[in-house]
């Protein structure tokens, strides 16, 4: 992968950002596949009960208006991880929203870094989004299907999915005489949820900090100066890179902060998971993978941050609050048995689930101030999407954005208009 380093203080080239598009007969299947409860044990869960496609009206604020892509239930403080099919199965990791995750290169090894990067799952075990949609329905605490053949028989008994699946891939669903035949039924419906997940609904690129590249609004003090932060003193860029990507088709794609590598930040245990299980081992923990990958996790894109509480792999942070307070102080506070103290959180946290690997050199120890936190955070909830609805909604925000009329298209970011912003440039 080759990296070019510009400084822009005019504009040397066009950004466009994602712009909303029909779904194609693929992805309209994908999306029926993805609402359709029928795929798990006992009819009651889909891949949207835990990656919801709607907002959370009985929530105040943005969450209310735009949707997270998460687990209604995680982000009302019911529980840190998910229930399954089956009553009283659960995981033992937060559901991570799927928005952005179409960008996450498939799984591999970076020579010119040295690093894992892509996949998808907090651990990277799915190669790609294909391979991702493939183990939900067959995981035991999830939809907890019983085998593919058991999912095909599901998907067959519904009349619209045989004419669908014979259109778009050419397969007779009813078919399931042979392993491959089964299959190849199987490895279509997650083709099809891949396809929905690459679609402008979960990849909108229209939050407020879009339409500042684009010139078109502006960032308050506030907001600017945790931009600043951001890059600057605070460090979080290093991992949340913001960097403008130019594809092999010459597309040119808008931050996604992050790099899409894995990282240990120092999690403490997260007592409030039920059966309190062992730390999870990520990265590190799979077959094959290095020791000195243990308690490293998915490095998440921050777009959407505000709407997917709680946060971290095991879902520890409550707030974003919190999350800055951590990075920032996680090396200096004084430690409490676990996140029940009282003062968790506030004066004190709790010892890392597991240290090895431990990332002390960007976390940690940062020296912010509590204002320069709050900043950083207030930049945060700018990465969110529809900008056009909640920048003009009095529920969000106490003054209306006349710049950005609600029925805004996605931005287009041009060199005429761009910031005075250093923004590494990676060419694919």
């Amino acid at each position: 992968m080759k990296k070019l380093l510009l400084t822009f203080s005019c504009a040397v080239f066009n950004l466009t950002a994602y712009s909303a598009v029909p779904l194609t007969p693929e992805q309209q299947l994908g999306e029926a596949l993805f609402k359709d409860k029928n795929l798990s044990f006992n009819h009651n869960q889909s891949c949207e009960t835990c990656h919801s496609l709607n907002p959370i009206p009985s929530l105040k604020g943005v969450q209310g208006i735009v949707p997270g892509f998460v687990d209604p239930s995680n982000v009302k403080g019911i529980s840190p991880i998910s229930v399954g099919s089956i009553p009283r199965t659960t995981g033992t990791l937060n559901a991570p929203s799927i928005a952005y995750a179409s960008y996450s290169p498939e799984f591999g090894w970076d020579e010119d870094e040295q690093i894992y990067v892509g996949g998808q799952f907090w651990n990277g075990r799915a190669t790609n989004l294909i391979e991702q949609a493939k183990k939900p329905l067959l995981n035991p605490v999830e939809m907890a299907m019983l085998d593919e053949l058991d999912v095909v028989n599901r998907i067959k008994s519904n009349p619209k999915y045989i004419k669908d699946f014979q259109k778009i891939y050419q397969l007779n669903i009813s078919d399931t005489s042979s392993d491959k035949a089964i299959q190849d039924t199987y490895t279509a419906l997650a083709k099809a949820i891949s396809a929905f997940e690459q679609s402008g609904t979960f990849n909108k690129f229209n939050s407020k900090f879009d339409y500042y590249l684009a010139g078109t609004t502006q960032l308050s003090t506030t907001e600017k100066k945790g931009l600043d932060l951001f890059q600057g003193k605070a460090g979080c860029s290093g991992c949340h890179k913001m960097d403008v990507t130019v594809d092999s088709n010459g597309n040119t794609i808008p931050p996604l902060f992050t790099y899409f590598g894995y990282d240990n930040i120092g999690l403490p245990r997260n007592m409030a998971i039920p059966g309190n299980p062992f730390a999870d081992l990520g990265l590190g923990g799979r077959e094959g993978i290095p020791q000195t990958e243990i308690g490293k996790h998915k490095v998440r894109s921050l777009r959407n941050i505000d709407l997917t509480p709680p946060y971290g792999h095991n879902g520890i942070f409550n707030n974003l609050d919190d999350m800055v307070h951590f990075y920032n102080t996680r090396d200096v506070l004084k430690k409490v048995k676990d996140n029940n103290s009282p003062e968790f959180a506030k004066t004190a946290w709790a010892a890392p689930e597991i240290s090895s690997n431990m990332n002390t050199t960007q976390i940690g120890n940062l020296g912010l101030s509590i204002v320069e936190e709050k900043a950083i955070v207030a930049f945060l909830k700018t990465l969110t999407d529809d900008y056009p609805l909640w920048g003009n909604n009095p529920v969000a925000v106490s003054t209306k954005d006349g710049r950005v009329p609600e029925n805004s298209p996605p931005p287009i970011i041009s060199t005429k208009n761009m910031p005075t912003l250093k923004i590494p440039v990676r060419i694919k």
